[in-house]
């Protein structure tokens, strides 16, 4: 794997990240979430995801354990081949963080409007 490429309409950037953590803010709530990702030949396996509170549509799955009032968690899925975001000017932006840093989506790929869906797949070896 040669890293975490984003598509988005004409748009697409390679990121040389192995593992990576996309964040979020829920739109109600104004809690964040983050879910750690690993870039494999199988797709993109999802190895732990925390949530930093609780509240409307966010509760903890069961077995997820609280610390230091967030709630971090292992879930059972198999590797994705892609994960599609859709953006929104109304909430915040989603963040891809990797490499000892976060940038939002709009840093990387320009404003929602520019890139209102946007999909996270490993990048083709070539």
């Amino acid at each position: 794997m040669t890293g975490l490429c984003l598509a988005a309409a004409a748009l697409s950037l390679s990121l040389p990240l192995q593992h990576f953590t996309l964040a979020w803010t829920h739109s109600i709530e104004k809690i964040r979430w983050e879910e750690d990702y690993r870039v494999s030949a199988a797709g993109l396996e999802l190895a732990e995801a925390r949530i930093r509170g609780s509240g409307a549509g966010m509760e903890p799955p069961q077995g997820a354990l609280l610390k230091d009032g967030v709630w971090h968690y292992r879930p059972a899925l198999r590797p994705l081949p892609a994960l599609t975001l859709n953006r929104s000017g109304f909430v915040a932006d989603y963040e891809i963080c990797g490499g000892g840093r976060c940038r939002p989506l709009a840093e990387l790929l320009g404003p929602e409007a520019a890139a209102p869906v946007v999909t996270l797949a490993p990048c083709a070896a070539r």
